[in-house]
């Protein structure tokens, strides 16, 4: 679970932060909101239509770095090293649990979220499922069917802070089809986080009824889905508008 920035020494000199405290992620009904200004406004210059390609996709990266970086400072412990500056020994603090880091890329559109998330854990594992929805068939209770194409995935340790990336969560359809991928036969990780860039109240819930043990982490819930299921106001198609497709 995210807790804050604010930090307490134990007694083995491991620092754990307490939940939420002066950090900028608020608690939701169903999710975690990332408030970062920078996260923000990265978000706001995505969003407008005017932004082209290049742009659109520079501004996913720095999103997923923003979030990655939110992550560490919401989650992970410290503990303090001794070490040796050019002048004196003194002691350092280092950040425990970065290399058991696993992150999902949710193909195609998670693809520059995935690589700014791989600037805040360099050395984690890293997981691809080509998953999509079937437009023409969306069911009365506005899911889709999900056809998964590809997956290839790590091993998932106990220890593991698992964080499954997908720059729009909608109806939950795909997220929801994924976890069931991502977790069948592994191992129940430490921490396991969805994460997007936007989100829709249907599909946050969906995704929290059925998977209660993850952490539901967005940089915005927006307000509704329309009849065909798209998020309003939303990015419009993410992989589209990253890789130039339409």
């Amino acid at each position: 679970m995210f807790r804050g920035a604010t930090r307490r020494v134990t007694d083995t000199l491991t620092q754990s932060p307490a939940r939420f405290s002066g950090m900028p992620i608020e608690d939701r009904e169903n999710a975690h909101v990332i408030t970062h200004a920078l996260a923000k406004d990265t978000l706001s210059r995505i969003r407008d239509e005017s932004t082209e390609q290049v742009g659109f996709r520079k501004g996913l990266v720095k999103l997923g770095r923003i979030c990655g970086y939110e992550v560490i400072d919401g989650v992970m412990e410290t503990e303090y090293v001794e070490l040796e500056t050019p002048l004196a020994p003194t002691t350092g603090e280092r950040v425990k649990g970065l290399d058991d880091v696993v992150i999902i890329n949710v193909l195609r559109a998670a693809t520059p979220f995935v690589e700014g998330l791989l600037k805040a854990f360099p050395r984690a594992k890293q997981g691809v499922i080509s998953a999509g929805r079937d437009e023409s068939g969306q069911r009365e209770d506005g899911t889709f069917p999900i056809t998964v194409d590809y997956v290839k995935l790590p091993e998932i340790t106990a220890d593991d802070t698992v964080i499954v990336a997908d720059p729009m969560l909608a109806t939950g359809s795909t997220m929801c089809t994924v976890l069931e991928t991502v977790l069948d036969g592994q191992a129940d990780p430490e921490n396991l986080f969805v994460l997007s860039a936007v989100s829709a109240p249907d599909g946050l819930l969906r995704v929290q009824e059925g998977f209660p043990e993850a952490d539901l982490l967005t940089v915005s819930i927006d307000d509704h889905l329309n009849e065909e299921g798209y998020i309003i106001p939303g990015l419009g198609d993410a992989g589209d508008r990253a890789f130039r497709t339409k």
